[in-house]
């Protein structure tokens, strides 16, 4: 196998996509990507067992006292709104004073086997789309206000009920002064009544409002990444700049006398865009840059070592928190690049889908890409599935 760490010089599970599921209500992936997928929103009435799913409220408020774990709680009273950022304490939540009140926790597909398993029912979308599973809980009444988001989103409902207001919204002009972004002329066009296993799809930038029915409501919502263009573009070059190794300095032996000396030089200018140029000549430098770009790890992700040492003769899992693609030359996990090729390629392209290789996938691998696997493991991104 051809495999090199991109800093060096060398620079799923499989879907029936045609089957009718219950999670897209009767509908194929195919049916559904074509027919909703940021065009339209769909209910899915029973779309999940969830009986198995239910985190506790004790869990919930334990994973949003912890330090690296992204939490929110929304509190209303009246017409007014409030938004604190945590971690919180169990002796802070169960002393908020409010009408209603939501605690919002993000990334707990990285914290709960349970929750991280509900992704895999929606890998027939990339994993590139992916973002992370928000779980909310709401006291009775409690929501975050009308608002949209600017990806799509599954809300799946897990205890409770909740009630939807959903609508193509024309007017985003927001409620000035507010903490929260919400929306200032709100006009649903539908509602509808979530309990436990029902579902929605949201394409981006349709107005929405949820608000718990009765106490205990738990909410999951299935995000998807949609990069802005500037930003990604920006990621992108920076990962390039770090990639380019050209030690030429600026020279300007011709340069005359000027009377104006806060004029830029043009060749200056040229010298920057030369360099850029080069920079995107670089073979496979976009692609690397790219895929490391969309790998990287958020903030606040960490890992943690095994317990036991690696061995080819113990089946191994990618870990929730662990972001592994590909294209056709190279492997990316969490932030680093492989050129790859051979069977270890389709060896570790078959990783990626499944998110787990048995014994005799990592017996097939060469020795190379076998102690690559080991790294790894010991790094704590695959873990040994001994389940």
């Amino acid at each position: 196998m051809n495999l090199a760490r991109r800093h060096q010089p060398t620079a799923q599970m499989p879907h029936d996509l045609d089957q009718p599921q219950p999670l897209l209500a009767g509908l194929s992936a195919n049916q559904f990507m074509a027919a909703h997928w940021q065009k339209r929103p769909l209910l899915i009435r029973g779309a999940m067992d969830v009986s198995d799913l239910r985190l506790s409220q004790k869990n919930l408020f334990q994973l949003a006292g912890k330090e690296g774990v992204e939490s929110r709680l929304i509190a209303r009273k009246g017409a007014d709104w409030s938004l604190r950022h945590g971690p919180f304490s169990a002796r802070t939540l169960g002393a908020v004073k409010a009408d209603a009140w939501t605690l919002l926790v993000q990334g707990v597909e990285a914290h709960d086997a349970r929750v991280a398993a509900v992704l895999n029912a929606f890998r027939f979308l990339p994993d590139a789309r992916l973002d992370d599973i928000m779980v909310s809980w709401a006291t009775d009444g409690g929501g975050v206000g009308p608002h949209f988001d600017s990806y799509d989103v599954f809300l799946l409902q897990i205890s409770g009920t909740r009630k939807w207001q959903i609508g193509p919204q024309q007017d985003l002009s927001l409620v000035p002064g507010m903490p929260l972004k919400i929306l200032a002329n709100f006009e649903p066009t539908e509602t509808h009544l979530l309990a436990p296993g029902d579902m929605l799809y949201l394409p981006p930038k349709w107005a929405h409002d949820g608000i718990a029915q009765g106490a205990d409501c738990m909410t999951v919502s299935v995000g998807f990444r949609a990069p802005a263009r500037a930003g990604l573009a920006n990621e992108v070059l920076l990962r390039m700049g770090e990639m380019f190794e050209d030690e030429a300095l600026y020279a300007d032996a011709d340069q005359a006398a000027t009377a104006t000396p806060a004029r830029m030089p043009g060749a200056i200018g040229a010298f920057a865009r030369d360099a850029i140029q080069e920079m995107l000549a670089v073979p496979n430098a976009l692609e690397c840059a790219l895929g490391e770009v969309m790998t990287e790890p958020k903030p606040g992700v960490w890992f943690e070592a095994p317990a036991m040492a690696f061995s080819a003769d113990v089946p191994l899992r990618v870990s929730a928190k662990t972001k592994l693609l590909y294209d056709d030359q190279h492997v990316f996990i969490n932030g680093e690049s492989y050129l790859a090729a051979g069977q270890d390629f389709v060896v570790l392209q078959q990783l990626a889908n499944d998110r787990c290789i048995n014994t005799k996938g990592l017996a097939s691998l060469s020795e190379d890409a076998q102690a690559l696997v080991s790294e790894w493991y010991e790094a704590g991104w695959l873990e040994a599935d001994l389940l």
